[in-house]
C-alpha cells in the first residue's frame, strides 16, 4: 500500500497521508515520501497550489512512536535528513490543510506548516508532546502563538487538551469548519483560485508571508531547536505513555 497518495486536479497537487490503521502516523517510508513530494511540488512548474490532508478517519497522529520506540536514535536521524514536517512550511507555492480527522503532536505540527487551514466537523486538535516524554522539535511553539495568541499556545501544550473543530475555529486555529463531506471539495476549490492567480505574482506573495513569518518566529524556531534537542528521552517508554495519552484523549472527547 502507498503510504502517500500523490493526485493532479488541474494545477492543484493533492497529497494524502495514507496510513488510516496508524492513523498516518510519520513512518520511516512516509517521511521519506512526504518529504520528496514536497520538493517535487516545487519542481513541477504545472504545480500552482497543494492540498495536503489524510485518509480518514486521522489527519496525522504525528511521529510513529512504535516505530520510534524500536529505531531509537536512527528513526529521529532519519527525520532530521527529511524533515517533512519542517518542509512543508518551505515550500514555494501555498499549501491548504485539509484537516480531516485528529491532528496530534507531530501531525499538528504538519498542519501549522500549512498557509491556512480547512477543517471537518470531524476534525480535533491537541498537543501531546510533554504528555509522552518529549518537547516540541516541528517548531509548533513558534506556530502556534502566531495563530492563536501566547495564552492559548501554552494552554494546548500545557494540559494537551484536545480541541474540537468549533473551538479551533474560535481562537484561529483553522480559517473555517465544513461539513466532513465536504472537506475535499472545499480545500480543492480553494486551492484552484489560488492557482488561478498568474504564477509569478503568487510566488511573490508567498514569499513575503514567509519571510515575514520568519523575522517573527526565526529565533523561537531556534530556541525550539535547541532546547528540543537537549532534551533526554525516554525512547523505550514512548508507545506506553501514547496509549495512555491515547485513552484519555478519548475520554475527553466522549464528555465533549
Amino acid at each position: 500500500m502507498n503510504e502517500l497518495l500523490i493526485e493532479d486536479a488541474g494545477a492543484v497537487r493533492v497529497l494524502t497521508l495514507n496510513r488510516p490503521r496508524a492513523r498516518n502516523a510519520l513512518s520511516g517510508e512516509l517521511i521519506t515520501a512526504l518529504y520528496r513530494a514536497l520538493l517535487e511540488v516545487d519542481a513541477d512548474d504545472a504545480v500552482r497550489a497543494v492540498v495536503l490532508t489524510g485518509t480518514d478517519p486521522a489527519f496525522c497522529a504525528g511521529v510513529d512512536l512504535k516505530q520510534a520506540a524500536a529505531e531509537g536514535v536512527a528513526y529521529f536521524r532519519r527525520f532530521d535528513e527529511e524533515n517533512c514536517v519542517g518542509q512543508v512550511a518551505l515550500v514555494g507555492k501555498p499549501v491548504v490543510g485539509a484537516v480531516n480527522g485528529a491532528a496530534f503532536t507531530g501531525g499538528l505540527e504538519l498542519a501549522l506548516g500549512c498557509d491556512f487551514l480547512v477543517a471537518s466537523e470531524r476534525a480535533v486538535f491537541a498537543d501531546t508532546h510533554v504528555r509522552v516524554g518529549v518537547l516540541p522539535g516541528g517548531g509548533l511553539t513558534a506556530r502556534l502563538p502566531q495563530l492563536v495568541g501566547p495564552a492559548q499556545a501554552r494552554r494546548m501544550s500545557m494540559t494537551g487538551e484536545v480541541v474540537d473543530a468549533a473551538r479551533a475555529a474560535s481562537i484561529g486555529l483553522v480559517t473555517e469548519v465544513v461539513p466532513h463531506e465536504r472537506l475535499r471539495e472545499r480545500a480543492l476549490g480553494l486551492a484552484a483560485a489560488i492557482a488561478e492567480v498568474p504564477p509569478a505574482a503568487m510566488s511573490a506573495l508567498k514569499r513575503i508571508y514567509t519571510e515575514s513569518a520568519t523575522s517573527l518566529i526565526g529565533r523561537a524556531l531556534e530556541i525550539e531547536t535547541a532546547i528540543s534537542g537537549a532534551h533526554d528521552s525516554d525512547l523505550a517508554g514512548l508507545e506506553e505513555r501514547r496509549v495512555a495519552v491515547t485513552r484519555r484523549n478519548r475520554a475527553q472527547l466522549s464528555r465533549g
